[in-house]
């Protein structure tokens, strides 16, 4: 019988933190396999404002340029919710006239009603996750295509819209807190603590995963590539916020027109807690899994129709979310609320931001992206004096370039063997 030296294994090996070059040749390596992410959105949204900024020099006034989140701001909201419907292969066709109907059942609670801002939000946002557990029920337990779901949705919630509103009546929003959310400013002083706040907050979260995946042995980003995306999220929100905190008002005696619009900080948690719980928690990995692959996310003992009924709760309650930032901006809703163009520049801004419509890739911050590339379209054209049918064109071919920059990038994966 023959023996074999057995060497004794000392601590398990560190692995050496890679180079900055051989992180842009792994990027490379990506992105020619198919693996984009939201490159072209980015691209894209540097293009427009280039062009727009060329043609029409008062695209980039100080003014203009809060005009952007303003108007951009109940699209993106209820696109980051349509991401997790997404994420699943799914759709949601009535999100837009489901935030009509939030939209509703809050200006009769504050207005009509009479009861505190605070209610008339609760009312509104369980309103939006009664109508996701009942599209999600309906697609999980009953077996209905949640296109054919959504889409009898679509139609039914135009009627309670009409029937909320007396059938064609407008219901003022005079609420001053309710107000201030889409047409008031934070002030300057506080708008740079907050992006303090938050560029200390991103550095330490980066800095803090670096090390522990360095104590691990895991392979991690050059400290480098960690600094430099610190430093470009400081110049970013630095650069919005002294642009921002700028005087807007053409007329200063009667009144000042200054600091971060409230609804930009609104949006950034709402994209900090649901990009937490995508890439953070046990139930983000069980949605891209069932994304991915439902029956082996079924095999692997996931509740695939929890997911699927939550992830439709989470994307009607993110539209009552902006069902209120739109009733906050025009100060009313009426029977139009909602409805129009708002699902589509939705799901075209969660696309376009570089989320899969064969479900399993994408990420909160693509409504985010797509919401900007769609406001600067509008916005940027608009300054034009583009007609809303040439909008709806240009629009529409960008959505149709992103759909094919993602299925093309999915055939590339699958043959480079990424998929």
């Amino acid at each position: 019988m023959t023996t074999t030296a057995v060497k004794k294994q000392g601590p398990a090996a560190v692995a050496p933190e890679p180079t900055v070059g051989s992180h842009v040749r792994n990027y490379v390596s990506r992105v020619r396999g198919g693996d984009i992410g939201a490159l072209p959105a980015v691209l894209g949204l540097i293009v427009l404002c280039a062009v727009f900024a060329v043609m029409r020099p008062s695209f980039l006034t100080a003014g203009n340029f809060a005009n952007l989140f303003t108007q951009g701001a109940a699209i993106t909201l209820i696109a980051m919710g349509l991401v997790f419907v997404l994420l699943l292969g799914e759709i949601d066709l009535s999100a837009g006239f489901a935030s009509g109907v939030c939209a509703a059942v809050l200006a009769n609670v504050v207005t009509v009603l009479g009861y505190p801002w605070y209610v008339a939000v609760l009312a509104a946002i369980a309103t939006g996750v009664m109508i996701g557990t009942v599209l999600g029920v309906l697609v999980a337990k009953v077996g209905i295509p949640s296109f054919v779901v959504t889409l009898a949705g679509f139609l039914a919630f135009q009627g309670i819209v009409l029937m909320l509103m007396k059938e064609g009546a407008n219901i003022s929003v005079r609420d001053a807190t309710l107000v201030a959310i889409a047409n008031r400013n934070l002030p300057p002083t506080l708008g740079w603590a907050l992006t303090a706040a938050a560029v200390l907050g991103y550095a330490a979260v980066q800095l803090l995963r670096h090390r522990n995946r360095v104590a691990r042995g895991l392979l991690t980003d050059p400290l480098a590539v960690v600094a430099a995306r610190i430093g470009t999220l400081a110049v970013v929100l630095g650069v919005a916020v002294y642009i921002l905190n700028l005087e807007r008002s053409r007329n200063v005696l009667f009144t000042s027109l200054r600091g971060v619009p409230i609804v930009v900080p609104i949006i950034a948690v709402l994209l900090v807690v649901w990009t937490f719980v995508l890439q953070r928690t046990s139930y983000g990995r069980h949605v891209y899994a069932v994304g991915g692959n439902k029956e082996a996310a079924r095999r692997a003992g996931v509740n695939v129709d929890r997911i699927r009924i939550s992830v439709f709760v989470i994307c009607s309650s993110m539209a009552a979310v902006g069902g209120i930032v739109a009733a906050s901006r025009a100060n009313s809703v009426d029977p139009n609320t909602g409805g129009s163009n708002v699902l589509l520049y939705a799901v075209g801004a969660a696309v376009i931001g570089g989320t899969s419509l064969f479900g399993g890739k994408g990420r909160v911050l693509d409504a985010v992206l797509g919401g900007a590339v769609v406001a600067v379209i509008d916005n940027g054209m608009g300054l034009m004096g583009y007609s809303s049918g040439v909008k709806y064109v240009v629009t529409g071919v960008v959505l149709l370039l992103a759909a094919s920059v993602d299925a093309l990038s999915r055939r590339r994966s699958a043959a480079s063997g990424s998929r």
